[in-house]
Protein backbone atom coordinates (compact mmCIF):
# COMPACT_ATOMS: atom_id res chain seq x y z
CA UNK A 1 0.00 0.00 0.00
CA UNK A 2 1.20 3.37 -0.97
CA UNK A 3 1.47 5.41 1.75
CA UNK A 4 -1.22 8.49 1.67
CA UNK A 5 1.47 11.24 2.56
CA UNK A 6 3.09 10.74 -0.85
CA UNK A 7 0.24 12.36 -2.03
CA UNK A 8 -0.01 15.34 0.77
CA UNK A 9 2.38 17.75 -1.51
CA UNK A 10 -0.55 18.32 -3.97
CA UNK A 11 -2.40 19.76 -1.59
CA UNK A 12 -0.02 22.68 -1.25
CA UNK A 13 -0.25 25.94 -3.15
CA UNK A 14 2.83 26.93 -4.29
CA UNK A 15 2.03 31.15 -4.05
CA UNK A 16 1.48 31.08 -0.19
CA UNK A 17 5.35 30.82 1.64
CA UNK A 18 5.84 28.38 4.69
CA UNK A 19 7.07 29.45 7.84
CA UNK A 20 10.56 28.71 8.86
CA UNK A 21 11.53 31.31 11.81
CA UNK A 22 8.23 31.71 12.41
CA UNK A 23 5.90 28.79 12.20
CA UNK A 24 4.54 26.98 15.14
CA UNK A 25 7.17 25.02 16.96
CA UNK A 26 10.09 27.87 16.26
CA UNK A 27 8.83 30.78 17.41
CA UNK A 28 9.14 30.96 20.49
CA UNK A 29 12.82 29.74 21.29
CA UNK A 30 13.18 33.06 18.57
CA UNK A 31 11.45 35.58 20.41
CA UNK A 32 13.36 33.72 23.64
CA UNK A 33 16.57 34.49 22.51
CA UNK A 34 15.99 38.11 21.90
CA UNK A 35 13.67 39.12 24.89
CA UNK A 36 14.76 36.76 27.78
CA UNK A 37 16.94 39.26 29.06
CA UNK A 38 17.05 41.37 32.44
CA UNK A 39 15.56 44.69 32.04
CA UNK A 40 13.64 43.50 29.07
CA UNK A 41 9.75 43.49 29.17
CA UNK A 42 7.51 40.92 27.75
CA UNK A 43 4.07 41.09 27.14
CA UNK A 44 2.03 38.07 26.74
CA UNK A 45 -2.43 39.02 24.73
CA UNK A 46 -4.28 35.57 25.72
CA UNK A 47 -2.12 34.72 28.97
CA UNK A 48 -4.85 32.73 30.38
CA UNK A 49 -3.82 29.03 30.95
CA UNK A 50 -6.22 27.18 28.70
CA UNK A 51 -4.97 25.03 25.69
CA UNK A 52 -1.89 23.77 27.66
CA UNK A 53 0.28 26.19 25.75
CA UNK A 54 2.60 28.11 29.02
CA UNK A 55 4.71 30.40 27.56
CA UNK A 56 6.08 32.40 30.40
CA UNK A 57 8.95 30.21 31.40
CA UNK A 58 10.69 30.87 28.27
CA UNK A 59 11.52 34.28 29.72
CA UNK A 60 12.28 33.42 33.24
CA UNK A 61 14.99 36.42 33.18
CA UNK A 62 12.53 39.07 31.61
CA UNK A 63 10.00 40.46 33.23
CA UNK A 64 6.75 39.01 31.97
CA UNK A 65 2.89 40.56 31.69
CA UNK A 66 0.21 37.92 31.02
CA UNK A 67 -2.86 40.15 29.60
CA UNK A 68 -5.84 38.83 29.03
CA UNK A 69 -9.82 39.56 29.31
CA UNK A 70 -10.73 36.91 31.74
CA UNK A 71 -9.03 36.41 35.21
CA UNK A 72 -7.37 33.07 35.47
CA UNK A 73 -4.08 31.35 35.87
CA UNK A 74 -1.31 33.07 34.10
CA UNK A 75 -2.96 36.22 33.90
CA UNK A 76 -1.29 39.58 35.42
CA UNK A 77 -3.49 42.23 34.17
CA UNK A 78 -7.40 41.77 32.86
CA UNK A 79 -8.89 44.01 30.40
CA UNK A 80 -10.29 44.66 26.74
CA UNK A 81 -7.45 44.09 23.87
CA UNK A 82 -9.25 46.55 21.84
CA UNK A 83 -7.93 48.91 24.42
CA UNK A 84 -4.72 47.63 25.58
CA UNK A 85 -2.84 50.66 26.08
CA UNK A 86 -5.57 52.30 28.64
CA UNK A 87 -4.39 49.08 30.83
CA UNK A 88 -0.84 50.66 31.49
CA UNK A 89 1.01 53.92 32.11
CA UNK A 90 1.69 56.37 29.45
CA UNK A 91 5.41 55.78 29.55
CA UNK A 92 5.08 51.98 29.12
CA UNK A 93 6.66 50.32 26.54
CA UNK A 94 7.28 46.63 25.70
CA UNK A 95 10.42 44.75 24.02
CA UNK A 96 8.37 41.87 22.87
CA UNK A 97 4.41 41.67 22.45
CA UNK A 98 3.23 38.12 21.12
CA UNK A 99 -0.10 36.33 21.15
CA UNK A 100 -0.66 33.06 19.69
CA UNK A 101 -4.21 31.54 19.22
CA UNK A 102 -6.18 34.45 20.29
CA UNK A 103 -6.43 37.07 17.08
CA UNK A 104 -9.67 34.50 15.63
CA UNK A 105 -11.46 35.77 18.93
CA UNK A 106 -11.03 39.40 18.33
CA UNK A 107 -14.08 41.21 17.41
CA UNK A 108 -12.37 44.19 16.11
CA UNK A 109 -8.62 43.18 15.09
CA UNK A 110 -7.42 46.30 13.51
CA UNK A 111 -8.41 47.90 17.05
CA UNK A 112 -5.70 45.33 18.75
CA UNK A 113 -3.18 45.78 15.95
CA UNK A 114 -3.20 49.76 16.84
CA UNK A 115 -3.04 49.12 20.47
CA UNK A 116 0.35 46.50 20.11
CA UNK A 117 1.52 49.38 18.22
CA UNK A 118 1.01 51.35 20.70
CA UNK A 119 2.85 49.32 23.70
CA UNK A 120 5.91 47.93 21.43
CA UNK A 121 9.36 49.61 22.12
CA UNK A 122 11.34 50.82 18.66
CA UNK A 123 13.56 47.89 17.60
CA UNK A 124 10.94 45.57 19.47
CA UNK A 125 9.47 42.40 17.99
CA UNK A 126 6.01 41.42 17.41
CA UNK A 127 4.87 38.02 17.03
CA UNK A 128 1.23 36.79 16.06
CA UNK A 129 -0.07 32.96 15.61
CA UNK A 130 -3.55 32.29 14.59
CA UNK A 131 -5.54 30.25 12.59
CA UNK A 132 -5.90 30.39 8.72
CA UNK A 133 -7.98 27.24 8.11
CA UNK A 134 -9.31 25.37 11.44
CA UNK A 135 -12.51 24.01 13.19
CA UNK A 136 -15.17 26.27 14.22
CA UNK A 137 -14.64 26.77 18.33
CA UNK A 138 -14.80 28.94 21.63
CA UNK A 139 -18.41 29.94 19.66
CA UNK A 140 -19.73 32.46 19.86
CA UNK A 141 -16.41 34.37 20.14
CA UNK A 142 -14.85 33.07 16.77
CA UNK A 143 -14.81 35.65 14.91
CA UNK A 144 -11.83 35.61 12.24
CA UNK A 145 -9.89 33.06 10.23
CA UNK A 146 -6.58 35.04 8.58
CA UNK A 147 -3.98 34.40 6.10
CA UNK A 148 -0.02 35.84 6.16
CA UNK A 149 -1.80 38.39 3.54
CA UNK A 150 -3.84 39.64 6.20
CA UNK A 151 -1.61 40.00 9.03
CA UNK A 152 0.97 41.90 6.69
CA UNK A 153 -2.28 44.30 6.32
CA UNK A 154 -2.82 44.33 9.92
CA UNK A 155 0.76 45.12 10.95
CA UNK A 156 1.95 47.14 8.06
CA UNK A 157 4.84 49.52 7.49
CA UNK A 158 1.82 52.05 7.55
CA UNK A 159 1.89 51.25 11.44
CA UNK A 160 5.10 51.25 11.68
CA UNK A 161 6.08 47.43 11.63
CA UNK A 162 8.57 45.82 9.17
CA UNK A 163 7.52 42.03 8.42
CA UNK A 164 10.98 39.78 9.38
CA UNK A 165 7.96 36.62 8.43
CA UNK A 166 5.25 36.27 7.15
CA UNK A 167 3.85 32.55 6.12
CA UNK A 168 1.75 29.90 7.15
CA UNK A 169 2.57 26.06 8.77
CA UNK A 170 0.76 22.79 9.30
CA UNK A 171 -0.71 21.99 6.18
CA UNK A 172 -3.98 20.34 6.00
CA UNK A 173 -5.61 17.44 3.46
CA UNK A 174 -9.65 18.63 2.86
CA UNK A 175 -12.39 17.61 0.77
CA UNK A 176 -16.26 18.80 0.56
CA UNK A 177 -18.73 16.12 2.33
CA UNK A 178 -21.19 14.25 1.16
CA UNK A 179 -23.26 17.25 2.09
CA UNK A 180 -22.28 19.36 0.46
CA UNK A 181 -23.83 20.97 -2.67
CA UNK A 182 -23.98 18.12 -5.66
CA UNK A 183 -21.17 20.03 -7.73
CA UNK A 184 -18.46 20.07 -5.00
CA UNK A 185 -19.53 17.05 -3.48
CA UNK A 186 -16.17 14.96 -2.64
CA UNK A 187 -13.84 17.04 -4.11
CA UNK A 188 -10.01 17.60 -2.83
CA UNK A 189 -9.60 21.06 -1.20
CA UNK A 190 -6.13 21.68 -1.77
CA UNK A 191 -4.28 24.83 -0.27
CA UNK A 192 -5.50 24.50 3.47
CA UNK A 193 -2.79 25.59 6.38
CA UNK A 194 -3.63 25.45 10.27
CA UNK A 195 -1.76 28.07 11.29
CA UNK A 196 -0.75 31.70 9.87
CA UNK A 197 2.15 33.24 11.09
CA UNK A 198 3.29 37.04 11.77
CA UNK A 199 6.82 37.96 13.04
CA UNK A 200 8.20 41.41 12.83
CA UNK A 201 9.69 44.83 14.25
CA UNK A 202 9.00 48.12 15.03
CA UNK A 203 10.80 50.42 13.09
CA UNK A 204 9.31 54.03 13.99
CA UNK A 205 6.48 55.60 15.66
CA UNK A 206 3.64 56.55 13.91
CA UNK A 207 1.87 59.24 15.81
CA UNK A 208 -2.00 59.63 15.31
CA UNK A 209 -2.37 56.30 12.92
CA UNK A 210 -5.95 56.04 11.77
CA UNK A 211 -7.14 53.32 9.29
CA UNK A 212 -9.51 55.98 8.15
CA UNK A 213 -6.85 57.92 6.94
CA UNK A 214 -5.04 55.46 4.79
CA UNK A 215 -5.05 54.92 1.20
CA UNK A 216 -5.34 51.33 0.22
CA UNK A 217 -1.98 51.78 -1.51
CA UNK A 218 -0.13 52.15 1.89
CA UNK A 219 -1.12 49.27 2.79
CA UNK A 220 -1.43 46.62 0.15
CA UNK A 221 0.53 48.84 -2.84
CA UNK A 222 3.34 46.36 -3.02
CA UNK A 223 1.01 43.49 -4.25
CA UNK A 224 -1.28 43.27 -7.53
CA UNK A 225 -4.02 41.55 -7.69
CA UNK A 226 -4.23 38.56 -10.11
CA UNK A 227 -5.27 39.47 -13.36
CA UNK A 228 -8.14 36.39 -14.96
CA UNK A 229 -6.90 33.47 -16.54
Amino acid sequence: MIPVSLFDKYYLSKDVPLSKIASHKKWMPYLAEFGNKKGMRVLEIGSRYVTGDYFKPYFSEAEYVGFDYYPGKNVDVVGDAHKLSTYFNKDEKFDVIYSSAVFEHFAMPWLVAVEIAKLLKVGGYIYIETHFSYKSHERPWHFFQYSDMALRILFSPALGIECIEAGMCNPMVGRFSSLADSYLRYKPIPGLYCHSNFLGKKTKEIADFSWEKLNLDDIVGYTKYPEAK
